[in-house]
Parts: structure tokens; sequence; C-alpha cells
């Protein structure tokens, strides 16, 4: 890939009234909510973006590796949750990659204290069921009476716009397999000792719309119990 020179002019808004903007992509936010939980977020405004991939790394300037690549990059506002980092003094970098071949990297950024969490916010990061999990945080305003019952897709299993069943595991020598079920539990089929880890699944497998839910095994352990939600086209 030919590297290219990116100018860009970055405009921050504030959207919501008690709820500080989320950074707008290069620039992103780095916050540590507690119990060993890192919360990278940004907002994007691109108007053509391929990829996204969050980096993490001991160092500010080297020996950074991907810890994962965003499901859907165009998600306006969208981020991470990182359970698995060493410490809570990392650094963090996004790779960018726009259209024809432009790519940057952001900044690197430490975490911070998350200042929110004394409003009630990110009490709802305490229900996800996932390990790690991409996150879309909605504009509004905060109500610790009324918290709002965001869904949150799994990373590694989850529906795309294309309506197909998106499958994202973990590069890495481990043996995974998943197991489908009907919403009220009942078994469908498996996929055993998954060779791909990137690959989509045809939505007339599962014969309906509607929700669905899956188990995730990594060696035989189950790592992820979630669902996901397949619109009614066909």
């Amino acid at each position: 890939m030919k590297k290219q020179l990116l100018s860009l002019v970055i405009i921050i808004t504030v959207t919501c009234s008690g709820l500080r903007a989320q950074d707008t992509l290069p620039k992103f936010s780095v916050k540590n909510v507690g119990n060993n939980r890192i919360i990278i977020s940004w907002t994007n405004t691109f108007q053509t973006i391929r990829q996204i991939g969050i980096q993490r790394s001991f160092d500010s300037l080297k020996n950074y590796k991907t810890i994962l690549t965003v499901p859907d990059p165009t998600t306006p506002q969208n981020g991470y949750v990182d359970t698995k980092a060493t410490n809570d003094h990392m650094f963090y970098r996004l790779y960018i990659l726009l259209d024809k071949g432009v790519y940057l990297f952001s900044d690197a950024k430490k975490p911070v204290i998350d200042t929110l969490r004394k409003t009630g916010y990110t009490d709802k990061i305490d229900k996800i069921e996932s390990v790690d999990q991409v996150i879309a945080v909605p504009n509004f305003g905060i109500n610790s009476k009324n918290k709002p019952n965001v869904f949150t897709p799994s990373v590694h299993v989850y529906t795309y716009k294309d309506g197909y069943v998106r499958i994202n595991l973990p590069d890495d020598e481990k043996k995974y397999s998943i197991k489908f079920f009907e919403e009220d539990e009942t078994f469908l089929f498996e996929l055993k000792d998954i060779k791909e880890r990137t690959f989509k699944i045809d939505k007339t497998n599962f014969y309906h719309a509607g929700w669905f839910r899956f188990e995730l095994f990594e060696d035989g352990k189950l790592i992820e119990k979630h669902k996901f939600y397949l619109e009614k086209d066909f």
C-alpha cells in the first residue's frame, strides 16, 4: 500500500445536553471506567472509510498490536471495551484506512479516569454480556432514573447491513466452535473446529427472521454467550 499524505480539518460539536461529544476521527477518547475496563470511543465524519483498527502497546512509539478490526467502520459513533489490557496505563492508537489506499494513524493516547461515572452514564457498561464488545453510544441526556436499554452486539458474531451473519474470530492458533439456538434456546446447528477466522453465514440457514442466540467456545471453553437479530426481508 502506498502511503499518502492527508490533510484533515476536524470540527468537533457538542450534540447533546449533559454529555460531552466523542472526539472526531482521527481524534478519539480512551477512558478507564474501572473493573479492568478501558473504553476506546470516537465519532466518524469521514464520507468514505474502509477500515478502523484499534492498536495497543506498552510504548507510545512502537510495538503496537492490533487488538480489534472494527466490524462496521462506517458507524457514526462507536467504540470498544478492552478488558484484556495488562495494566491501565498502556498506549492506544487507531489505524484508519480511507478510500484509494489513503491511510493514517491517530496520535497515541493513554487512558484517563472516566469522570462521567459520577453521573451514572457508564453504569450501563456493567450489563455487557461478552468479554470484548463494540459499543454504539447514542446521543442522549443523562438521567440516572431512566437509563436507556441499549443493545450491544457481539464483536465476534453479529448481523451486518447485507443481511448475513458475520463471524469475526481472533487470529490465533486456538480452536473455535459456535452453537446456534432459537431465542427460546432450542438448538439449531453447530460449527465445529472453525478454520476460517472471518466469514459469513447466509441468513437462510436460520429459516426465519427474529432473535437468535449463540455460544462461542475457545478450546472447548465457553467464552461468550450472546444473541443477534435477523431482519424480516426473506
